[in-house]
């Protein structure tokens, strides 16, 4: 009989245990068994609507395979660079994580929370082909970049190093406005993360290029809401796993691979746990 007690007792502390650590937002998608995701309909090509009227896109194919490992259906919301951190923050949460280009700061950090890196990039300046000779070229340019973004204090800090103490960023709601901006030639050059500007590069063909030598180092992470480990630890494992079994490759070499619409190396690998 003391035995048994003494079992009982044991498993009733690993069922507190397990309750402690787990958070409302794992609480909450594990009985439901749905994970709403905040993604981006602008950002070619991680979120945005194609031709057919339908939502695709590098990051959309990501959290489709997370909500799968996690045996969840997939509810998906639309963010901007505005609103893809406030919908986390959100008391109860908006959305339950968020694959939107989001480059992990440390700023953003005490914000929200962060999954490892799933996608590593860079930040480049798009412009009209040959109108930059040389990089020294883009400083006395009117430049474009997004609100609400590093990219526009990146581009800033750059433009100020190549000897213009006073440059000239625009900064626009999304990256629609942006490259129509340039289109228009409303400013000579845009500056985001190099695969975005690829994106939209690709829907006119030979008439822009990227110019320069990357300015930042840009490792995507996926934004989760704050201080729930046990929601954090289930998305890593889940983008672990999709590394390891190759399943990562196949959706990068879909979007990025030498026979895509926006051809970009494979540069770095994800964090892996033993």
């Amino acid at each position: 009989m003391r035995v048994l007690k003494i079992a009982v007792m044991a498993a009733l502390l690993v069922m507190a245990a397990s309750v402690a650590f787990a958070g409302p937002t794992y609480d909450r998608v594990m009985s439901t068994k749905v994970v709403k995701a905040g993604l981006s309909n602008q950002g070619i090509p991680f979120g945005f609507i194609d031709d057919k009227n339908e939502w695709v896109g590098f990051d959309v194919d990501m959290a489709a395979e997370i909500a799968k490992r996690l045996d969840c259906k997939l509810e998906k919301t639309v963010v901007n660079n505005n609103t893809r951190i406030s919908f986390v923050q959100t008391n109860p949460s908006k959305v339950d994580m968020v694959l939107a280009n989001m480059t992990h700061k440390r700023v953003r950090d005490e914000k929200i929370d962060f999954s490892i890196t799933y996608f590593f990039d860079g930040q480049k300046f798009l412009a009209k082909k040959d109108t930059v000779k040389d990089v020294n070229d883009l400083a006395n340019m009117k430049v474009g970049s997004m609100q609400g973004t590093t990219s526009i204090v990146n581009a800033t800090a750059y433009l100020k190093s190549l000897g213009n103490a006073n440059p000239k960023v625009v900064g626009y709601d999304g990256e629609v406005a942006m490259f129509e901006a340039l289109r228009s030639g409303r400013v000579q050059a845009i500056s985001t993360d190099s695969t975005l500007l690829l994106g939209y590069a690709a829907k006119v063909p030979g008439q822009f290029e990227l110019v320069g030598e990357f300015i930042s180092d840009e490792p995507y992470g996926i934004g989760l809401p704050q201080d729930d480990s046990a929601w954090r630890d289930a998305v890593n494992f889940a983008i672990q796993d999709i590394w390891r079994d190759g399943t990562y490759q196949k959706i990068y070499d879909k979007w990025f691979g030498p026979d895509s619409k926006y051809p970009f190396p494979l540069t770095s690998k994800i964090e892996m746990w033993p």
